[in-house]
């Protein structure tokens, strides 16, 4: 599978340590930039074959497989929309687009063209997500019956984070990884979504405490901030105990305590090159298999996620300006 990247900021170099690590059946293929200069650059950090110096002419080659999107949100559709009008499969950065009606019709895009659209929401597809689900059909907490989480790191002054034409703010950079970690759990038949945030005098959200309720009776309570450092732990209360995950953006320890807060297992997350590399390894089948979306993230789920996140803007009063 022939990657290309487009966009060679911070994640970029994420990525493509991935496919370095992974094995022939994944190649650095291409990287683009706006400048050919620093294409050219990370192209040879990173052994990719070509560099290009617009996404466009990256887009002109018939032998890329898979376009990863590494941009701000704000840009994600229109290249996204580029790359499927362009014949390319697609993984993009989370969030997906900015809102649900973009991200709608990129899917409903990659589907009529038969070609793969998929959100890099890295947690959705590490084995830790499995280990989850396991141990709560195992029931050996009981009925899970809630859920805690939060993310928080001290990042208010990174340039796109606090810009409103960049999709800047909380939710879509943070704030998305609380809540995909509660519908990991618990699904998405929700009673009820609430949630309070405070602003940067940019008019962006600094930091958020989002509230579901649940049709079934469970309820998950989520915190976000780009302003203060924070504990990134994840905890589901059930009727007979509780699980704890040691950093939900990339779970490294998961532990499970009675009811009498005695820890009964601990399970360490597998090896991994850094976490990005079950993305690719996932669309790798998908795209081998005909399929446009990918098992561990589908479009439904993408389109849900997007439309908590539009709903809790709306409530917030949070517009971005090409919206």
């Amino acid at each position: 599978m022939n990657i290309a990247i487009l966009g060679i900021g911070h994640i970029a170099e994420k990525m493509a340590a991935a496919i370095s690590g992974l094995d022939d059946n994944y190649k650095p293929y291409a990287a683009a930039s706006r400048s050919i200069e620093n294409a050219t650059r990370f192209a040879k950090k990173w052994r990719f074959e070509k560099s290009y110096g617009s996404y466009k002419d990256l887009l002109d080659d018939e032998n890329i497989d898979l376009v990863y999107i590494a941009t701000p949100h704000s840009f994600h559709y229109e290249q996204a929309l580029m790359c499927l009008n362009a014949g390319k499969n697609i993984l993009v950065e989370k969030a997906f687009t900015a809102n649900y009606f973009q991200a709608k019709e990129i899917l409903d895009i990659s589907k009529s063209k038969k070609l793969l659209a998929a959100e890099a929401i890295w947690t959705r597809y590490m084995p830790s997500r499995y280990i989850l689900n396991e141990l709560i059909e195992s029931r050996i907490i009981g009925d899970a019956i809630s859920v805690t989480a939060s993310l928080c790191y001290p990042i208010e002054n990174i340039k796109r984070l606090r810009d409103p034409l960049l999709a800047g703010g909380t939710l879509l950079d943070l704030g998305i990884y609380p809540l995909n970690f509660s519908s990991m759990i618990f699904g998405n038949k929700i009673k009820s979504l609430n949630g309070n945030c405070i602003k940067l005098e940019t008019g962006v959200d600094a930091q958020e405490s989002v509230s579901i309720e649940y049709e079934n009776g469970s309820f998950a309570s989520l915190f976000s901030s780009i302003r203060t450092p924070g504990d990134r732990n994840g905890v589901i209360y059930g009727t007979k105990g509780y699980i704890t995950v040691q950093n939900i953006n990339n779970p490294e320890i998961i532990r499970v305590y009675n009811s009498d807060h005695e820890m009964v297992k601990e399970i360490f997350s597998p090896s991994q090159i850094n976490g990005y590399e079950y993305e690719l390894m996932a669309c790798h089948d998908a795209i081998m298999n005909g399929e446009s979306e990918c098992k561990d993230m589908p479009h439904s789920e993408t389109l849900e996620i997007m439309r908590q996140m539009d709903y809790l803007r709306d409530l917030w009063g949070i517009k971005y300006p090409f919206e």
